[in-house]
């Protein structure tokens, strides 16, 4: 550990990936001993997230940084698979980060839960939107749902609508340590976007309720459409050759 010239705040070493994914089996090992159960955030590859909704989050969750120094830091710690543990709550991520003392650092976030009519509104276009019930069952969200996301009073947190605590010694309100754990939330949604619904407080049942709902309605409304697919009784004697 050592000083800066322009600063009397303690500037810490980095250690290298080879101790940090040591200490972070370490770690591990320690709490199955316990009897602990921990659902660590694993990347494949070095993109941290491969769909839109995924990358959408963490290109969102840069503009919270106090110290954009602590970013590329924290993508650092997700990538060597530091984020040994992170569950994700209704408003709320625990998780635990190793870093570089041999116990993992505790890390909270909290989002504040969406307004109702806010929730209400959300839902309805979410199950206008989206056409394809087998890809929304699957986790697969189409690029026009992105402005949900992304828009004013969409899912994602404004800086105002999210905290953050790390039991670090870091001043900075996003650590490297907080940087890395949002980056592991990144990977969590890209996973499962229902993700996206438990934290904002919205009720993922209902909203797939709503959403076939809406889509049993508007079958109903074209059961007595025809269309140029249905074959007539009589081109369908000829086509067949039966007199």
């Amino acid at each position: 550990m050592g000083k800066s010239y322009w600063s009397d705040f303690p500037q810490y070493d980095q250690p290298s990936a080879e101790v940090l994914r040591r200490r972070a089996e370490e770690s591990a090992k320690k709490a199955e001993q316990k009897g602990k159960t921990y659902e660590p955030v694993h990347i494949q590859g070095r993109a941290v997230c491969t769909h839109w909704w995924g990358k959408a989050w963490c290109d969102n969750m840069e503009q919270y940084a106090d110290y954009a120094t602590r970013l590329p830091r924290g993508k650092r710690y997700v990538r060597n698979g530091t984020v040994i543990d992170l569950k994700v709550i209704s408003g709320r991520v625990k998780a635990l980060v190793q870093g570089t003392k041999r116990a993992p650092y505790k890390v909270t976030i909290r989002i504040s839960p969406l307004a109702e009519e806010v929730c209400d509104r959300i839902i309805g276009q979410c199950a206008r939107k989206i056409e394809n019930m087998e890809a929304l069952v699957g986790g697969e969200f189409p690029q026009e749902m992105k402005e949900l996301f992304t828009g004013k009073d969409g899912l994602f947190p404004t800086p105002r609508e999210i905290s953050f605590q790390c039991s670090c010694p870091d001043w900075a309100l996003m650590c490297k340590h907080v940087a890395a754990a949002m980056y592991g939330v990144g990977v969590r949604l890209d996973e499962n976007p229902f993700y996206f619904f438990s934290l904002r407080g919205l009720d993922v049942d209902r909203f797939i309720d709503v959403t076939l709902e809406n889509r049993v309605e508007q079958m109903l409304a074209n059961a007595d459409v025809r269309t140029p697919r249905v074959i007539e009784e009589a081109d369908m004697f000829a086509l067949f050759g039966i007199g």
